[in-house]
């Protein structure tokens, strides 16, 4: 298991951008620029809808915006894009792979997130491959996932207690139940449509990233 003081985001706290799924090129970089802006340092790319040609050179555009702000890009459940681009990472669900297979593949450096849902026992069993980062929900009723399994408040303390890796809370998360989450053992709360649906995408993220000063 990654240890807090090993792993590569140890001191990396606040919120994590998830992208809404847009076939605009452009636009979804003028939004996760907008959101970097605010002090955004951790992006994960999620686009279940584009082909292949398109998520290439939208993961490869955000990554060079990334670069610039000094923040992080992990891809979403495509282990091989994140390599040929050369994301800083890949987050896997529960149908993404393997997730020793992509420890291997990804080397230690590289940031491996896992989502566990609702489940300890599969954040235990992430956490025993060296992944990074343990996601836990969906914590509140969630927009864009809503049949999504439930994940209690009372499950990300638990986490916390069981393992020594960054805790991230999924699912529902808007400024008004942000700090609760947090209090709860969230240390990177994932939000999207908060976030980019926002009239002012760089304020909103300047007001959550307020909460873990």
């Amino acid at each position: 298991m990654v240890s807090a003081e090993s792993n590569p985001l140890r001191k990396l706290r606040g919120v994590y951008a998830i992208t809404p799924d847009d076939s605009l090129l452009p636009r979804l970089s003028a939004l996760v620029g907008a959101a970097l802006a605010g002090g955004v340092r951790l992006v994960q790319y999620r686009n279940k809808f584009a082909p292949p040609p398109l998520r290439r050179a939208q993961a490869a555009d955000l990554l060079r915006l990334c670069r610039a702000c000094d923040a992080r890009l992990i891809v979403n459940d495509d282990l091989a894009l994140a390599l040929e681009i050369g994301a800083d990472g890949v987050h896997l669900g529960r149908d993404d792979g393997d997730i020793k297979a992509a420890r291997r593949a990804l080397g230690p450096e590289k940031i491996l997130g896992v989502s566990c849902y609702a489940d300890l026992e599969r954040a235990a069993a992430a956490a025993a491959a060296a992944a990074d980062y343990l996601a836990f929900g969906s914590v509140h009723a969630s927009v864009t996932k809503p049949d999504a399994v439930r994940a209690p408040l009372a499950l990300l303390g638990e986490a916390k207690r069981r393992f020594a890796l960054p805790i991230v809370a999924i699912g529902g998360i808007t400024l008004e139940n942000a700090q609760a989450t947090i209090g709860a053992g969230a240390d990177l709360l994932a939000v999207l449509s908060d976030l980019f649906d926002a009239m002012d995408i760089a304020g909103q993220a300047r007001e959550y990233q307020k909460l873990f000063a």
